[in-house]
């Protein structure tokens, strides 16, 4: 049974100004001319189109009869407790009447009966109380959601400790106030658009963008077992000896995935589709057993995200570090670590590691040298020790929403001797907080003096080239061909090389446009922009029928305003097809303020300056912090000769941004 966010919605909410739904109704009305929005998602397989496809969801308590053992090491797990409705037994904070207070704005927490609530600011910065309508997660913290309007859950930014048992901001430094998109009332702390897809089973979103409402539906709150195996009626008949649907591709059990197979990939891709930085295509669940690449676009190994050494930096979860690992490489999967139904570790300490890392080896990995690594003259240090463990030194922890440790899935081995050219850090100073990243070198030289972990490495090239790319085009290039590196390292240059294009660079990338590796075949798409539109045109239009959806979405997105005149019948469907499936992407996340800047850049691109305008309108309405967005209206109706409006755009911009010198140079370029 599926719920949605209006019957989670509290007796005293109030529904949306009419001005504010007539405002974005007449933006939307304008994208959608630029648009043609016929096409939502039509070739994804989402949890929304499931049950037409007489696919059902049938809910976990409908497989733990059978699956005993599982269900019970599932229950009661991370995934279990992703997502819970608020009863006595999932609320762990203080609700006793207790009070928190932060940079001026009071906390209340108090229940009535069996329901919890939260007077804290609301939208307009006025005190209010909130019913708290939904549980995020379990340990070591907990957040709870808050519905600001029908069916738009918000996720609370006052979150409790769980080792601490207090109350505390999950952004202390940062200041927030209503009407910034960061607050908990904002836009990018939406649970339905944010958070929800990877918390839930089936996930369904449904924005309307005309009245910016959701009506949000999930299969079953909490990732249950359908959330990875898929929708089970049909494996349910399988079980009764019953058919089940025989015009989709289905396991022979009646699954849409099936994980006991050489290959590793299916397994390995269900997890990253929320242990992942990503950014998705559809506004639903995509079907377990759905390739990755066909339902996200990754996020590469940008600065702010990761470091230059390709260290975890913001909070970028697992897929993106696992990918650049050698365990990646030689065919280690995520079953083999953790286990599946409980989220435990399948052993402990150094344990996990030396399942494979020791004297025995692994026959299952026969290029791994055999030897002691659990032993004092590897890691030189106490047995027991923090220094002794694995992780210190080859999965960095980082802390992310103040409590949370995560740990870097390279294994990557530390390079100090790096760490004056490329600024990353070093794990080594992560334990000896008194030593500098040149002891570390000279430490490590000292106790590995054959160590063929040398010479250059990648990251010395990317940490020049994320201030100058132009002088680093040869070496990323270099990297890009090298098919011994890791596909998001490759990927990762290619992007780069994008801040400088040239047209040479553009001809010899475009070999590349036929790697292996979706991920290198995407990247390389964008070099191509610089080509000469023949070359551009001709090199791109293959790209159109890619196997993978995130190139062909790349290639059609790259195709804009090209001058085409007349196409081949099969490459002119082609365009389409690929341009519908991009523009059903950016509807997809039309409630992100983000995508209206991707909307409002495609529109200029057309000469459709009204929809340009609306769309960074749109950004801005959502997330006044956009500066951008300021500077694009403001230079629209400049160049429509309206200096009053233009004017009028910068100063609003200037209100919500006092600091902006981008906003406060143009203001003084127009003059008065």
């Amino acid at each position: 049974m599926r719920r949605s966010g209006a019957d989670w919605a509290s007796a005293k909410s109030s529904p949306p100004k009419p001005s504010r739904g007539a405002k974005r109704g007449q933006a939307i009305q304008l994208l959608r001319s630029v648009f043609c929005i016929m096409v939502l998602g039509m070739l994804a397989i989402r949890a929304d189109e499931v049950i037409a496809q007489d696919l059902n969801y049938v809910g976990s308590e409908a497989c733990v009869g059978c699956h005993e053992a599982e269900g019970a090491a599932w229950e009661g797990s991370h995934h279990a407790l992703a997502w819970t409705e608020p009863t006595e037994s999932s609320v762990l904070g203080d609700f006793d009447d207790a009070e928190y207070s932060h940079q001026g704005v009071s906390h209340r927490f108090t229940r009535r009966g069996s329901e919890f609530f939260i007077e804290t600011d609301g939208p307009d910065g006025q005190a209010a109380e909130y019913r708290v309508m939904g549980v995020a997660g379990i340990e070591p913290l907990q957040q709870y959601l808050l519905e600001t309007e029908p069916g738009r859950l918000q996720a609370y930014d006052v979150a409790w400790d769980i080792l601490a048992q207090r109350w505390y901001h999950l952004y202390p430094d940062t200041g927030l106030k209503p009407g910034n998109g960061l607050h908990w009332t904002g836009p990018y702390k939406t649970w339905n658009a944010r958070c929800a897809e990877c918390h839930a089973t089936g996930y369904v979103k449904a924005f309307d963008p005309s009245l910016g409402g959701y009506s949000s539906q999930q299969a079953e709150v909490g990732v249950g077992c359908e959330a990875c195996h898929g929708p089970g009626s049909a494996h349910l008949s399988w079980a009764r000896n019953e058919p089940f649907p025989a015009d989709r591709e289905l396991s022979p059990f009646g699954l849409t995935v099936m994980f006991r197979t050489i290959n590793p990939e299916a397994e390995i891709q269900q997890c990253a589709g929320c242990h992942s930085r990503r950014e998705p295509f559809d506004s639903s669940s995509p079907v377990p057993g759905t390739p990755f690449h066909d339902s996200y676009r990754l996020a590469l190994l940008r600065p702010g995200l990761y470091h230059a050494n390709g260290a975890i930096q913001d909070e970028v979860y697992v897929y993106g570090s696992f990918l650049q690992s050698k365990m990646y490489a030689n065919g280690v999967r995520c079953s083999d670590c953790h286990d599946v139904h409980s989220g435990h570790r399948v052993a402990d300490g150094n344990a996990i590691c030396a399942q494979c890392h020791s004297s025995g080896g692994n026959p299952r990995f026969p290029s791994l040298r055999s030897a002691r690594y659990d032993d004092p003259e590897h890691h030189f240090h106490t047995p027991g020790t923090p220094g002794a463990s694995c992780t210190s030194c080859h999965m960095a922890e980082r802390i992310y929403m103040g409590v949370d440790g995560r740990r870097d899935h390279g294994f990557r081995v530390p390079r100090p001797d790096l760490a004056a050219q490329t600024a990353a850090p070093t794990p080594c100073t992560d334990c000896h907080t008194d030593r500098d990243a040149g002891w570390a070198a000279s430490e490590v030289a000292h106790r590995f003096p054959d160590s063929r972990y040398r010479g250059p490495h990648f990251s010395q090239v990317f940490s020049f080239a994320r201030s100058d790319p132009a002088k680093q085009l040869i070496p990323l290039m270099e990297i890009a061909e090298d098919t011994e590196i890791p596909a998001i390292i490759r990927a990762t240059a290619l992007e780069m090389a994008r801040g400088a294009l040239t047209e040479q660079t553009a001809s010899r990338g475009a070999a590349l446009l036929a790697d292996p590796d979706p991920l290198v075949r995407e990247a390389a798409v964008g070099l191509q922009r610089s080509a000469p539109a023949v070359d551009r045109i001709a090199r791109l239009m293959p790209m159109l029928e890619d196997r993978v959806r995130s190139v062909r979405i790349s290639a059609a997105r790259a195709l804009i305003g090209a001058p085409i005149a007349h196409l081949p019948k099969r490459t002119g469907e082609a365009l389409e097809q690929a341009s519908a499936e991009w523009r059903a992407s950016l509807l997809a996340k039309s409630d992100f303020p983000e995508i209206h800047l991707v909307i409002g850049g495609s529109a200029l691109v057309m000469r459709n300056l009204p929809a340009a305008e609306a769309a960074f309108g749109e950004a801005v309405r959502m997330d006044p912090q956009l500066e951008q967005a300021w500077v694009m209206i403001a230079r629209i109706r400049e160049a429509q000769g309206d200096r009053a409006g233009a004017k009028a755009a910068l100063r609003d911009g200037m209100n919500a941004n006092p600091a902006s010198l981008d906003l406060l140079m143009l203001d003084q370029a127009l003059g008065d």
